[in-house]
């Protein structure tokens, strides 16, 4: 059976009257990828804050390494890296005395070889000489990465280390954030990005500071029970709304150039049922394919049936 090393038991916190995280209970396994979901206000930063040790909780119980999070966070802390959204990198200092003024704060004495090791791991040895500020967003989130590992912890959290950074940036970030799980080191990261989330072992779908859902996503498409069509076509919101009232059609969510159309399981040609209605409304149909449901499909279902409940 495999470890625990977080585990949280009905966990809150408010601000005056905001309940920011609202009962919240998981546990995260030693070296899993660990993803926390959800939109802006949703409570994703607020309980990386509370797992790094840096925000008390008013309610409920949580531990890392089997440690209590209240009153063993000196502990704690040596054992976690923790890289916030707005790392505090000095731009006035180069690559390498970054990385070495955060190996003195942390109290590690020989850490030469290891920040090599972390320069070469990221591609920054040739910027090691450059100052912090004239950086690109990426490599300054390399650089934050670095300075968060230097002292070897064991749990990583990340809270939305990818936002605002270009879209090659962010993908090179998650290959050296899938490159340390194989070092059997446990992650814990929060974004908006429901693409990214994807990469995780298991993720926690978050809204309001509750999980709507918790699972692998391979388990969690199985929430949906609609089979799904992408629909590429001309006049997306024209076909938006000629297929939304259709009784064969249960749910329909638009992204971008494309639809994705949900009907129910046992709708028999369900493709050529969408196509009749678009064809008959002068819509150019480009392609329409059944496919598997993605963390937005399931992301979105669960939003509109908790507010078709309410």
């Amino acid at each position: 059976m495999t470890e625990k090393i977080i585990e949280v038991t009905r966990l809150s916190k408010k601000y005056e009257n905001l309940i920011a995280v609202n009962s919240i209970s998981f546990d995260i396994k030693k070296g899993e990828m660990f993803g926390i979901v959800g939109p802006d206000g949703a409570g994703k930063s607020t309980i990386i804050k509370i797992l790094s040790c840096l925000l008390p909780f008013d309610e409920g119980k949580g531990s890392i390494f089997g440690l209590d999070i209240s009153s063993n966070q000196k502990k704690i802390k040596k054992r976690i890296g923790y890289l916030s959204q707005h790392f505090s990198l000095y731009g006035d200092l180069t690559v390498d005395e970054n990385i070495e003024f955060f190996a003195e704060i942390n109290n590690i004495k020989m850490f030469e070889e290891r920040k090599n090791k972390l320069l070469d791991f990221t591609k920054l040895t040739e910027f090691r000489k450059r100052f912090a500020e004239n950086l690109s967003g990426g490599m300054k989130q390399k650089l934050a990465l670095i300075c968060t590992l230097i002292h070897t912890p064991e749990v990583l959290l990340l809270d939305e280390p990818t936002t605002g950074v270009d879209p090659v940036s962010r993908r090179d970030f998650w290959k050296i954030l899938q490159e340390l799980l194989k070092t059997g080191m446990t992650i814990v990261v929060t974004t908006p990005y429901l693409d990214e989330a994807e990469r995780c072992n298991r993720i926690a779908l978050l809204d309001n500071g509750r999980i709507m859902a918790l699972d692998s996503l391979e388990k969690l498409k199985f929430l949906i029970e609609s089979r799904i069509y992408e629909v590429i076509c001309s006049e997306i919101r024209s076909a938006f709304n000629i297929l939304k009232s259709k009784p064969f059609v249960t749910e329909i969510q638009a992204f971008g150039d494309r639809l994705n159309v949900a009907v129910s399981p046992d709708n028999e040609n369900a493709s050529g049922k969408i196509r009749e209605n678009l064809q008959e409304n002068k819509i150019n149909i480009i392609e329409i394919n059944e496919i598997s449901p993605s963390l937005e499909n399931i992301f979105i279902h669960l939003l509109t049936t908790k507010n078709n409940e309410q």
